[in-house]
């Protein structure tokens, strides 16, 4: 999918903010004093999934005082589109280190949480004492893959439209837009 540099800054221009940066600052600190209560004495292992947790993941760990390990992985449905296919791309799969280990799955966003899911699935079939999850935001629609499948903690929901900043992109763009910002007209 070929974007030019002046369709993404018309879409930054254009954009709603949802969430402005201190709102979201504020939001990860709430989520990061949540985690420190129930996993600070785990020793966890941090997984931030690529590309889109990157940022979020970056916020977080800085509030998180207490001793972890951090990985990552990286898989995709998405690509530089603007809506995820049916197939998992595994780039990067979890660490097969994690045999009675606590995780913790850093991502995004929960969508349709196919992806989320997924990951999740393959920390515990490798053996992971408990696997938690944490998201930047929850997009709030019915088209869940599964509709009882949430995050163990969430930062902050947002609504059915097309987000990007903070580590989530428009077509490869804009993730490092400091606030959330939905697409004009999507």
């Amino acid at each position: 999918m070929s974007v030019s540099v002046t369709e993404v800054q018309t879409v930054w221009k254009e954009a709603d903010c949802l969430w402005t940066a201190q709102q979201v600052e504020e939001s990860i600190a709430r989520i990061a004093q949540t985690i420190s209560a129930d996993l600070g004495d785990k020793n966890p292992l941090v997984l931030v999934v690529m590309k889109g947790g990157m940022v979020f993941g970056g916020r977080l760990l800085m509030q998180l005082q207490f001793p972890l390990e951090l990985e990552y992985v990286h898989v995709s449905r998405y690509g530089s589109g603007l809506s995820g296919g049916a197939d998992m791309l595994w780039k990067v799969a979890p660490p097969p280190s994690l045999a009675k280990r606590h995780v913790l799955v850093v991502d995004d966003i929960l969508d349709e949480g196919v992806t989320l899911s997924a990951i999740m699935q393959a920390c515990a079939s490798q053996g992971a004492k408990s696997v938690k999850s944490v998201v930047l935001v929850d997009k709030q629609h019915d088209r869940k893959a599964d509709a009882d499948f949430r995050a163990d903690y969430t930062c902050l929901e947002i609504p059915d439209r097309y987000i990007f900043g903070y580590g989530m992109d428009y077509k490869g763009y804009l993730r490092n837009a400091d606030g959330i910002f939905a697409v004009k007209g999507q």
